[in-house]
């Protein structure tokens, strides 16, 4: 190892400050490891750079999950929602997705008041140039500034910065990360001389326009649903935590005739279509030239305007992502109803960025070729604010695990849908920038947002995140879910009482006293609403939506539980890091192949990758057992007896 000293060393280093690093830091200094993040602006410590929206289908119950971690995302949140909503309402609660825009400047600045608030983590302005090596092992790094600091373990969340580069039509392409500010070479050029795989990928973000020059007459207008829920993204409560901020609506238009009109007349003036661009983007998130091109029968496109912040008039015109001229994205603006007059402020852009294909981590998002290294985030071809903070904890948390030389944490599919992302990315990688959808989870019942702390608050105390004043909120919260579910089984409730509640949502009354809970298991009946009627006072509201839906699910959370702790048994059965797959003849050909690169973890993790067949995991459990006998010690795996014979 040469060059200079180490300024310092710190247990973990984090390099970028966006959502994947902020809660890399803060899980690792939680941990009580000595954290630095490190990053290239301080004030853009959790920048929005593209929706000023936190949550949604699938994302709001990661940032549950994230906040259940001792993360950062739903705390900052709550500081910073101007709107809320609750999507999926017409369904049951057991699917109901919280969603929030944020103020952008407030969210930024609560993100760094928090990070900065917590003991032995610190934040440091600098480019980071490369990572210092001693053999394999990452032992540090240095800016372009001459900085070195010393670590015994760095996390990676640099986003869409790695050779940037952003395009407006095909004959403005800027190198960047994002609008404004430069990307980073020397750190991905490295990386990829140290035998790291990369592949490109895009994505794109639509025009912002001056709110004062909208025709909001014109428009449908959505208001925020907050005191309808008098919703808290955090599970936890801070002596200092500010009232809720006032409320914003948000304003729903559409993109029709003219402008699609427009936009296939120009097409071949994107950057998408005209040439300048390769990478694939995100399925489900396309921009507008995607929309018209693969959707031409669609009659118009859906938009939605929503606020940048309290402070200004700018807003985010949602669905409208393109890398078109910057005069041609006015010109389809203001053929948009209610946006005849639109003034434009800042145009939409399209950016192509490194990415490492994630089959080159295990399960803790450590790179398996370079020893005390751990990527998180867009790094790892993901999309989305909330995708990129839970893999940042997953990260932040095992890095300072392995720098105070503890047991690494994993957590399983059936315990969160983190664990589904992060086994999803190692063990599937990705062809498109992966998002996280409730179908990706075998576990959607048993996952919900409002039970993220019961699933995980063990793991939290388990490994130390809880201050103890958090601590003691945790258990308080679980025995307010116990209590309220208790109360309801021992509770009677009289015709009389019953009868109005029920009749508000169609049911029949009962003809005789019943208890509480028996009633409440019908689908439309709100638990609380019964024990109102029935005189018993509910303390914790959050806490009877958990209790009601344990109710009302109980046959079906049951079943998915058997099938979740059939799951964590199959995942109990490790399989050794060394195990040589290309000479296990038992196995397929595809599934030698394909273990090989990955090297799963356990059994359960083998049985979901792509082209490894059931009778290709009973082969492998049986040449694992015959391993661990030390039978047939000195010969070739497979040798002799043309494979493993079938289970049964």
């Amino acid at each position: 190892m040469s060059g200079p000293a180490f300024e310092d060393t710190y247990d973990v280093v984090v390099v970028g400050g966006g959502h994947a690093g902020a809660e890399a830091a803060a899980a690792a200094a939680r941990l009580g490891a000595r954290t630095a993040l490190v990053t290239s602006a301080l004030e853009t410590i959790g920048q929005m750079s593209c929706n000023p929206a936190v949550g949604g289908v699938a994302k709001g119950t990661v940032v549950r999950e994230v906040d259940a971690l001792g993360g950062v995302m739903g705390r900052a949140t709550d500081r910073a929602t101007v709107q809320f909503r609750m999507l999926n309402r017409g369904k049951g609660p057991a699917v109901w997705s919280p969603r929030a825009q944020c103020d952008r400047g407030l969210y930024r600045r609560a993100v760094r008041a928090l990070l900065e608030a917590r003991p032995g983590l610190v934040t440091l302005q600098g480019t980071v140039a490369r990572l210092v090596f001693d053999g394999a092992r990452v032992v540090g790094l240095e800016t372009l500034e001459g900085r070195r600091l010393g670590a015994r373990a760095v996390v990676i969340t640099t986003g869409t910065f790695l050779r940037g580069r952003l395009h407006i039509g095909t004959t403005t392409a800027i190198a960047g990360g994002r609008a404004g500010e430069g990307a980073t070479t020397h750190l991905a050029e490295q990386l990829e001389a140290a035998g790291l795989t990369a592949a490109r990928f895009k994505t794109g973000t639509p025009p912002r326009i001056d709110g004062r020059s909208v025709d909001f007459g014109a428009l449908l207008r959505q208001e925020s649903e907050l005191a309808d829920f008098t919703y808290r993204w955090s599970h936890f409560r801070d002596a200092g935590d500010p009232p809720p901020l006032p409320q914003l609506p948000c304003w729903q238009t559409y993109l029709e005739a003219p402008g699609k009109a427009l936009i296939a007349e120009h097409l071949g003036e994107s950057a998408m279509y005209g040439g300048a661009i390769g990478a694939r983007g995100p399925r489900y998130c396309p921009s507008v030239e995607d929309k018209i091109v693969r959707f031409p029968e669609a009659v118009r496109h859906q938009l939605f305007l929503e606020p940048e912040g309290l402070d200004t008039s700018e807003l985010y015109v949602n669905g409208l992502s393109t890398s078109l001229p910057a005069p041609v994205q006015l010109a389809v603006l203001r053929t948009v109803r209610g946006l005849e007059r639109a003034v434009m402020t800042r145009a939409g852009y399209a950016i192509e960025y490194d990415y490492y294909p994630p089959t080159q981590l295990d399960a803790t998002l450590r790179v398996r070729a370079l020893d005390g290294l751990w990527l998180a985030g867009q790094i790892n071809g993901t999309t989305g604010y909330e995708e990129a903070a839970g893999q940042g904890v997953v990260a932040g948390l095992n890095a300072g695990l392995a720098a105070l030389g503890r047991p690494p944490l994993v957590l399983g599919r059936e315990s969160s849908y983190i664990g589904v992302l992060v086994d999803d990315l190692v063990t599937r990688g990705v062809d498109e920038p992966y998002r996280l959808f409730t179908s990706r989870s075998e576990f959607r019942l048993t996952v919900r947002q409002d039970n993220a702390l019961r699933r995980l608050s063990a793991v939290g105390e388990g490994v130390g995140l809880y201050t103890p004043d958090e601590l003691a909120q945790v258990r308080r919260r679980l025995a307010a879910e116990d209590e309220t579910r208790t109360l309801a089984e021992r509770t009677s409730i009289s015709p009389a009482q019953a009868g109005p509640v029920l009749a508000a949502v169609g049911e029949p009354a009962p003809s005789q006293a019943v208890r509480v809970a028996e009633l409440a298991r019908r689908p439309a009946v709100s638990l609380r609403a019964l024990l109102d009627a029935a005189g018993v006072a509910v303390g914790d509201p959050e806490a009877a939506v958990t209790a009601e839906l344990e109710l009302k699910y109980a046959g079906y959370l049951a079943r998915e539980r058997a099938a979740a702790a059939r799951l964590a048994r199959m995942a109990e059965f490790e399989l050794p890091a060394d195990l040589p797959y290309a000479g296990m003849r038992a196995l397929s050909t595809e599934a030698r192949q394909k273990l090989e690169v990955v090297r799963p973890r356990t059994l359960a993790q083998a049985g979901r990758v792509p082209g490894v067949s059931p009778s290709d995991l009973q082969n492998l459990m049986v040449e694992v057992e015959r391993r661990r006998r030390g039978a047939g010690s000195g010969a070739p795996w497979g040798a002799g007896d043309g494979g493993a014979p079938a289970a049964g």
